[in-house]
């Protein structure tokens, strides 16, 4: 149920949705009262939307964030394939559904519910749901990054950030969100960084040129991060990231 709203609502957010008559480009028409969609649309739009909704979910969302921090994070340790990509991106999706389950579900109660009742039609009901996406996509995204692509588009200059289009925001958040996470991942590094270098030393210094300092240094990573609770502090600081 919850995927279904997921997909429902990120379904009508879509740009796409907002051209003038967009079930003409299927060659479907409307249900009989001409305010909402028939059943062949909403087919069509679930299943069109199964292909885009995986490259949505990982940029427009958290999970672009979380993801670039927990690789960084494993490769600070160390660890090669420990965690395993399943398990890294199993928690960065369950951390993300958390996050954005208050969006997803204003969107459907905005632009999904109305456009079912037959209170909107399909364009009103993508600029309603569009809404909470474009508040939270606003809150993210550096100023730098938007004006980057308002030049790029040539666009003219918003008044607010709610003037600004999904076609600028969504690039301009995901530029901001690869530098958040990059400047967390190098955060990161830095103690870790620092065993490795008195390993390096300590071997070099007594001759063990022959044992890789990686190996003696891997296991007092993994016992340090053990012993801060390191999981609950990057998990906890990642979250509550989101909500400052």
């Amino acid at each position: 149920m919850k995927a279904a709203r997921l997909a429902a609502a990120l379904a009508v957010a879509l740009p796409a949705a907002a051209a003038s008559d967009p079930l003409s480009l299927f060659g479907i028409s409307a249900g009989k009262s001409g305010s909402g969609l028939s059943v062949p649309m909403q087919i069509v739009i679930l299943l069109t939307l199964m292909t885009v909704l995986p490259a949505a979910v990982m940029t427009v969302t958290p999970f672009l964030r979380i993801a670039v921090v927990l690789h960084f994070l494993r490769q600070a340790l160390g660890t090669q394939t420990t965690p395993s990509n399943q398990v890294l991106l199993g928690l960065t999706l369950f951390l993300t559904t958390v996050i954005m389950q208050p969006v997803v579900a204003e969107m459907y109660r905005q632009g999904w519910e109305p456009m079912e009742s037959g209170h909107l039609t399909a364009q009103q009901a993508a600029d309603a749901a569009a809404r909470p996406l474009r508040q939270f996509l606003a809150r993210y995204a550096r100023e730098k990054d938007v004006r980057l692509f308002v030049e790029i588009a040539r666009a003219p200059a918003p008044r607010s950030p709610a003037d600004l289009e999904l076609r600028i925001l969504i690039p301009a958040y995901i530029l901001s969100e690869l530098k958040t996470g990059f400047q967390i991942g190098a955060v990161l590094f830095l103690p870790f960084l620092v065993i490795d270098l008195v390993v390096a030393s300590v071997t070099l210094s007594v001759g063990m040129v022959q044992l890789p300092p990686v190996m003696i240094s891997a296991p007092f990573k993994i016992l340090l991060f053990v012993l801060v609770d390191g999981w609950n502090l990057v998990i906890g600081s990642l979250m509550k990231s989101f909500y400052t």
